[in-house]
C-alpha cells in the first residue's frame, strides 16, 4: 500500500486531526488536572529544607585534591557535554524536521513491525554517532583510575543498557501508535498505560534489570552486617538483608543505593565500599535507610507515573503541530515513531532541572536522617571527604552543570549540613 495513502487522515476515522478538534478541550482539562496533581504531590512529598550555604571547598580539601577534581572534570566534560548535545540535536531533528519520517518511510511490513524496527533503527543511528564519545569518556575514566573494565565488558554493559532502553521505548511508542489507530480519545488509555508502566518498571527494576549489570550477594555475616541490620531495626525500617554488588569489576567508585519498594525494596552497597572504616559505611547505609524510611522510591515512582500520564496527554495536545513538522499525517502513522522518540527525549531533558532540584532536597533529608540515626557528624564529614576524593566529584560545579546534572548536593554542601546539624544538636562541630 502506498505510504502516503496509508497516512491519509480520511482513511482512518480514529486519526488525531478530528480527535484534536473534537476532544482537545477535554485533553486540556485532563492535562490541567494531572499537572496540578503532579505539582501537589511534588510540593507535598519534597522536603523543602533550607540548606546551609556551602563553605569554601578549600576549608576541607587540600589544594592538590581541588586541583585533581578540577582536572578530572575538565577531562571528562568534553565527551560528556558533546554526547548530551548530540542527543538533544538528534531529538530536535526528529521533532522539527521530516528526517525521521524519511528514514522510517523506507521500512516495509506490518505497521507494528515498522514501528518496532523504526525505534531500533533510530536508536542504533544515535548510538553509532555517540559511540566514539563513549569510548573517549571511558578512556578518561581509565586514565584517572575510576574504571576497571576491559573493552569487552564495557561494550557488553553498554549494549545491555541500549537494549533495555530500546525495549522500554518500543513498548511506549508501539502503544501510542496502536491507540492512535483505534481510538479518538487515545490520550486516555495512553495516560493510564504510561502511569501503569512507570509503576511496574519501578517495582520490577531491582529483580529484572539490575541483575543484568551486577551480581548481588548478601553481606557476609560479621560485625558490620549485624550492626547494619540492628541499625535498620532501630530505625523501624523493615530490611530483610543488605546486598553487596560486585561493582569493583567495573569501577573503583564508592556508592550505595536503595531501589524498588514493597516486596522488591533493597539496600545495596558497592563492594568497593567495604574497605572503608565501619562508621562511614554505617553512615552511608543510614542515608539509604533514610530513603526507605521516607518511602522516597515510592514517592518518586508516583511523581514519575503522574509525569508520564501528563506527558501522554501533552503528547496528544502537541501531536498536530509535531506531526506536521515531522512530515507524518498523524500519530497513527508508523513513521510517527521518530517524532515520538524525539518528544520523549526532549521531555526528559526539559524536566531534568526540576527533577534535580527535587532530588537534591530528598538527598539532603536522607543526610539529616543519617545524622539523626548515628549522631556522628565527624564520621559523616570524613565519609563525604572519602566519597568526594575517591569518586573525583566536582567540588564547585558551575551553575549550568549544577542545574542540568546535579542530582545530589555537592560534598561541601553536605559537609556544611553536617556542621549545621551539629550546632543545632549540641554536638561538637567536625
Amino acid at each position: 500500500m502506498d505510504e502516503r495513502r496509508q497516512g491519509d487522515p480520511r482513511d482512518r476515522p480514529g486519526h488525531e486531526a478530528p480527535a484534536r478538534d473534537r476532544f482537545g478541550h477535554e485533553a486540556g482539562v485532563a492535562l490541567a488536572v494531572l499537572g496540578g496533581l503532579l505539582l501537589a504531590v511534588v510540593a507535598f512529598t519534597t522536603p523543602w529544607l533550607e540548606l546551609p550555604p556551602a563553605p569554601d571547598p578549600a576549608r576541607d580539601f587540600t589544594s592538590a585534591q581541588l586541583a585533581r577534581a578540577a582536572a578530572f572534570d575538565a577531562a571528562v566534560s568534553p565527551p560528556g557535554h558533546l554526547a548530551y548535545g548530540l542527543g538533544l540535536l538528534f531529538a530536535g531533528l526528529l521533532v522539527l524536521t521530516p528526517l525521521g519520517a524519511r528514514l522510517l518511510g523506507r521500512l516495509r511490513g506490518p505497521w507494528w513491525l515498522r514501528v518496532l524496527t523504526g525505534v531500533l533503527l533510530l536508536t542504533v543511528i544515535l548510538q553509532v554517532l555517540r559511540w566514539p564519545l563513549g569510548v573517549w569518556y571511558e578512556i578518561r575514566l581509565r586514565e584517572w583510575g575510576l574504571s576497571t573494565q576491559d573493552w569487552a565488558a564495557w561494550t557488553g554493559d553498554r549494549l545491555k543498557s541500549i537494549g533495555v532502553s530500546v525495549v522500554l521505548t518500543s513498548v511506549m511508542v508501539l502503544a501510542v501508535v496502536a491507540l492512535a489507530r483505534r481510538a479518538r480519545r487515545w490520550w486516555i488509555p495512553a495516560a493510564a498505560g504510561a502511569f501503569a508502566l512507570t509503576v511496574t518498571a519501578s517495582f520490577v527494576y531491582p529483580v529484572l534489570f539490575e541483575p543484568l549489570f551486577n551480581d548481588f550477594r548478601p553481606m557476609p555475616d560479621g560485625p558490620l552486617r549485624s550492626s547494619l541490620l540492628a541499625m535498620a531495626d532501630r530505625d523501624g525500617v523493615p530490611v530483610e538483608d543488605v546486598l553487596v554488588a560486585d561493582a569493583s569489576r567495573r569501577t573503583t567508585a564508592l556508592n550505595a543505593y536503595v531501589s524498588g519498594f514493597g516486596a522488591t525494596r533493597r539496600i545495596v552497597v558497592y563492594d568497593t565500599l567495604l574497605a572503608a572504616p565501619r562508621p562511614e559505611v554505617e553512615l552511608i547505609v543510614a542515608h539509604e535507610l533514610g530513603h526507605a524510611a521516607h518511602d522516597d522510591v515510592l514517592s518518586g515512582t508516583l511523581v514519575g507515573a503522574l509525569g508520564a500520564a501528563a506527558g501522554a496527554v501533552l503528547l496528544f495536545a502537541l501531536s498536530g503541530p509535531a506531526s506536521r513538522r515531522a512530515g507524518v499525517a498523524s500519530m497513527a502513522d508508523p513513521r510517527a515513531a521518530g517524532v515520538l522518540l524525539g518528544l520523549v527525549t526532549l521531555a526528559g531533558v526539559l524536566s531534568g532541572p526540576a527533577q534535580n532540584l527535587v532530588s537534591r532536597h530528598v538527598e539532603a533529608r536522607a543526610d539529616v536522617h543519617a545524622l539523626d540515626l548515628t549522631r556522628a557528624p565527624a564520621a559523616f564529614v570524613a565519609m563525604q571527604k572519602r566519597l568526594a576524593t575517591t569518586n573525583l566529584s566536582d567540588l564547585s560545579p558551575d551553575v549550568v552543570e549544577y542545574v542540568l546534572h546535579g542530582s545530589h548536593p555537592t560534598a561541601p554542601e553536605r559537609i556544611a549540613l553536617a556542621r549545621a546539624w551539629a550546632r543545632l544538636n549540641g554536638v561538637p562541630q567536625p
